[in-house]
């Protein structure tokens, strides 16, 4: 088990093909509309390593609440430069995939209508489909936030979930920020009356504001984020209840689940004002694994890929290494040579221990 602390010292119109390759700055990646579950049309983005060099291991991107593909077109870039592709697509319910206005959006994919069983569904449709674009080739599921939840929880399903093959073709997970339990939670009665609600009306809409300052230290993305026409300051009641008990779950009995040969990393800000990072160590901590890793970027906010001072950059080189430590057969993979954290030279001003398994704030 390794834990690592290190110290922290304008999204683009839609598109209007359905089929299109852009260069940007000597990288590339293609647009689509592929169909997916409940016949539900995703828009999704690939990014390719420069050619002629091969895609050493594939990540399957995960977005978080409220947000879309396009936030991430100067990070992924990154990654697919360092060697590996990257497969992405809006949520169901967010992004191109909820608002397009060009008629490529599936009827009824309106915006925030998903649920966590649809979620799996969907997360299932895209690992395959990587799989099958890119024969031979490892896969890793990367979720940021909310999307690092359903990470988390797509690798936890029990034995006779349809997913568990495919959740044992995987290579490893990696969760940035994953939504575990939030910072600071909802009172326990008003998610009660919550969950009530959405069995009544579960596609309702209700206000579910973000804090962009508590994004990121960088101002202009956060402002970005504000001005960003395809982000909506709401979700629907089955979706947000889904997304909250659900990922509080994982700590509450799902961690028991985790595949003990499936690689796991989590990197997280420790002044995360939006998901807890004491979850993420509980979690680190708490699931039986071969081979797992936390890192935690003192200082670091909720959007790692958008902090500066080259915290995405080290986030980039995090992911690689994880990736090139993991793209071998699982029958090859050894126990780390530690069963007790460690924490790397620069974090000499917190303790290395890590907290007990805080309650699920139901």
């Amino acid at each position: 088990m390794l834990v690592f602390k290190l110290r922290y010292s304008t999204p683009s119109r839609p598109f209007k093909s359905f089929l299109r390759t852009f260069t940007m700055s000597a990288k590339e990646y293609t647009e689509a509309w592929l169909a997916g579950p409940q016949s539900t049309q995703f828009y999704t983005r690939t990014y390719l390593p420069p050619a002629p060099t091969p895609a050493k291991a594939v990540l399957v991107a995960v977005h978080g609440f409220a947000e879309h593909v396009g936030r991430y077109t100067h990070f992924h870039p990154l990654v697919a430069k360092k060697g590996v592709a990257v497969f992405a697509f809006d949520q169901r319910g967010f992004g191109l995939t909820a608002l397009d206005t060009e008629g490529k959006k599936s009827r009824g994919s309106s915006w925030g209508k998903t649920c966590w069983a649809h979620q799996m569904e969907d997360l299932n449709w895209a690992v395959n489909h990587a799989k099958e674009t890119f024969k031979d080739t490892p896969i890793f599921l990367l979720g940021h936030s909310m999307g690092g939840g359903e990470a988390l929880g797509f690798a936890t399903q029990e034995d006779k979930s349809p997913h568990k093959a495919t959740v044992n073709s995987l290579s490893g997970v990696i969760a940035t920020s994953p939504l575990i339990t939030q910072t600071n939670p909802a009172p326990k009665l008003m998610k009660w009356i919550g969950g009530k609600a959405s069995l009544l009306a579960p596609y309702t809409l209700i206000p579910a504001a973000v804090k962009a300052e508590e994004l990121s230290h960088d101002k202009d993305f956060n402002d970005a984020y504000l001005k960003d026409p395809l982000i909506k300051q709401s979700g629907t009641l089955k979706g947000l209840s889904d997304m909250l008990s659900n990922s509080e779950a994982l700590l509450r009995s799902s961690y028991r689940r985790w595949p003990k040969d499936l690689p796991l990393f989590i990197v997280h800000g420790t002044d995360d004002k939006v998901t807890s990072h004491r979850s993420s160590e509980a979690f680190h901590k708490t699931i039986d694994a071969v081979s797992k890793k936390l890192t935690l970027i003192e200082g670091g906010f909720h959007e790692l890929q958008n902090e500066p001072d080259g915290v995405k950059e080290r986030l980039v080189d995090e992911i690689i290494q994880f990736v090139e430590g993991h793209v071998s057969s699982k029958s090859k993979q050894v126990p780390s040579a530690s069963t007790e954290p460690q924490i790397s030279a620069p974090a000499a001003t917190e303790e290395a221990s890590t907290p007990e398994v805080p309650k699920a704030n139901l």
